[in-house]
């Protein structure tokens, strides 16, 4: 449940954030975002009413529907210099509706999650979609970019928090299991890094495809991401390892997704078949450096088909993209972004199942936020929290740079 509510959370906002900077642009794309948005609050009430039964899953459908309908709302009365609009959305979504929803939050769960914590998270969410949103606006992108790492990340915190609240409250209805193991943390953290990936990777194709202004910092922070990628291979099996990882993930994984949208551009077949082959070596490569660090708990093969199947749900999004066809663009999109959430599962169970006495059954130490939380320990913040900034370089789009 709590990847389930994570993947559904994150994915939110990725397309929260998309709604809003594509209805300014006027980007071509923006109604199938909105569709996207809306299949995904869809989505959320049908998790919803799953475990609160049609009635609160009507009541959160009636609350959810104002911060979607009202994102892209904002993002119009910004771009049409409407003040008084501007001042009406923002209004609602950083204060109506965390109240609105935190309120609904703490009395579903009975208490579990206090309708000030969980108000006070939804309101910092709606702060991290429009630092993203006005950084992006006023062209300051390393900005927008490190706002929504950090807001993407958030997702996982709420997801945590719900989730923990949720098992608290029905425990015989989970077994009395616990969500906040470090074997539920690792999962969780290899999920927020590989769904992240899967959102960067279609975006920088999207904005190289498009010569967008901002695309060399989208591939900034794939460097960010890079980098936190490779300190959690580090903390697992040592440096040796995190510094093969990278060369891996980089070498005929980023650089030859950007070859793709370069041969795309360039109208080169033989570029873009070149940059696919390098996509299937890079499957084999890294499967089999999985495999080899699970000490075969996660089988070579297995690994290989599940990361090619990844990398071929990154090329069809792009390729629906630059047909036109935005809808398939964003259907494919939901299927690739879920999938990660698979990947991070198997590849958790196998570190897992390596290293028994790593991952006991106990709770992880969470850190005291001052935030408050629910029973049993569960705390509203993630045990991880990601790396530092580095200097941006220049140069021309559609080429990839190293940061």
């Amino acid at each position: 449940m709590r990847a389930t509510l994570s993947q559904l959370l994150s994915n939110h906002f990725v397309y929260q954030t998309l709604a809003m900077t594509k209805a300014y642009d006027g980007a071509k794309d923006a109604d199938a975002v909105n569709k996207a948005l809306e299949r995904n609050a869809n989505d959320m009430k049908k998790a919803i009413e799953s475990i609160y039964g049609k009635e609160g899953a009507q009541q959160f459908e009636k609350i959810f529907s104002s911060q979607y309908e009202e994102s892209p709302g904002l993002a119009m009365a910004v771009k049409n210099g409407d003040k008084e609009a501007e001042k009406k959305a923002k209004q609602q979504l950083l204060q109506e509706f965390p109240k609105e929803l935190g309120t609904f939050l703490s009395k579903a769960t009975d208490g579990k999650l206090p309708a000030d914590t969980a108000e006070k998270v939804l309101r910092a969410h709606e702060q991290d979609v429009q630092n993203v949103f006005y950084n992006y606006t006023e062209g300051n992108y390393k900005k927008a970019y490190q706002a929504f790492r950090d807001g993407f990340h958030r997702m996982f915190d709420i997801g945590k928090a719900l989730s923990g609240a949720i098992v608290t409250q029905m425990p015989d209805k989970f077994d009395n299991t616990m969500v906040d193991t470090k074997a539920a943390d690792l999962r969780s953290t290899l999920n927020s890094l590989g769904s992240e990936h899967f959102a960067l990777a279609t975006l920088e194709m999207q904005k190289g495809f498009d010569q967008a202004k901002d695309f060399d910092f989208v591939t900034w922070a794939e460097d960010q991401h890079t980098a936190d990628f490779k300190a959690a291979v580090k903390s697992i099996y040592g440096q040796e390892a995190a510094d093969q990882f990278e060369k891996i993930w980089q070498q005929d994984h980023l650089d030859a997704q950007s070859q793709v949208v370069a041969g795309t551009l360039q109208d080169k077949a033989d570029v873009r078949d070149q940059a696919e082959q390098r996509l299937k070596d890079f499957s084999k490569e890294f499967g089999t450096f999985l495999s080899k660090a699970t000490n075969g708990n996660l089988k070579q093969e297995a690994a290989q088909q599940a990361i090619w199947k990844h990398e071929d749900s990154v090329l069809t999004t792009y390729d629906n993209y630059v047909d036109g066809d935005y809808q398939a663009t964003y259907e494919s999109f939901d299927k690739g972004f879920a999938y990660m959430f698979g990947v991070g599962e198997m590849l958790g169970e196998a570190i897992v199942k390596q290293m028994p006495e790593e991952y006991t059954m106990m709770p992880s130490e969470m850190p005291d936020t001052g935030l408050g939380g629910t029973d049993n320990n569960v705390s509203t913040w993630i045990w991880v929290t990601f790396g530092a900034l580095v200097l941006l370089s220049g140069g021309a789009l559609a080429t990839r740079k190293q940061h």
